[in-house]
């Protein structure tokens, strides 16, 4: 049984019928442009992006998740780490992990992403390319062959 707290224990002292408290984990940073909303320019930050509004222009968020939400649009190239589509957006969209276009979503442009879903009933117009991931033991697993070779090399001469 897990530990309960000082606090927890005396509220569970003065009130026997009365249930712990659970504790909730702090939720992720997002931002949201609501529906009412129209921005136009270049929006970037370090938290995730709900877009409910309208937006024209770029949207930067690398390493972040931008959402277009079922009432948003957006005419822009987007950037970010994972991108997904409930409404309507025109414009590229690159993607450091993934691209999720929902089945209310359509997308008119181009895709450059390590992995892409597409649900039934969802639009999509444009090109396609999937990136392979670039994994970091690789390129360490690569450096620790050449050394030896390099080494035996030096040896040699």
């Amino acid at each position: 049984m897990p530990q309960l707290s000082d606090s927890q224990k005396s509220q569970l002292s003065s009130n026997p019928n009365a249930t712990p408290v659970k504790t909730v984990s702090v939720p992720v940073e997002q931002a949201t442009i609501g529906r009412s909303l129209v921005i136009k320019g270049e929006v970037s930050g370090t938290e995730s992006l709900y877009i409910d509004g309208r937006i024209e222009g770029a949207v930067n968020f690398a390493g972040h998740r931008v959402t277009i939400g079922s009432n948003g649009s957006a005419a822009a190239d987007i950037s970010a780490r994972e991108v997904v589509i409930i409404g309507v957006v025109q414009g590229n969209i690159q993607c450091t992990d993934r691209l999720d276009i929902r089945s209310q979503g359509s997308l008119t442009g181009d895709v450059i992403s390590h992995r892409i879903s597409v649900e039934d009933g969802a639009i999509l117009k444009g090109s396609v390319q999937i990136r392979a991931v670039e994994h970091k033991n690789d390129k360490s697993h690569r450096q620790t062959q050449a050394q030896p070779k390099a080494a035996a090399a030096v040896a040699g001469t």
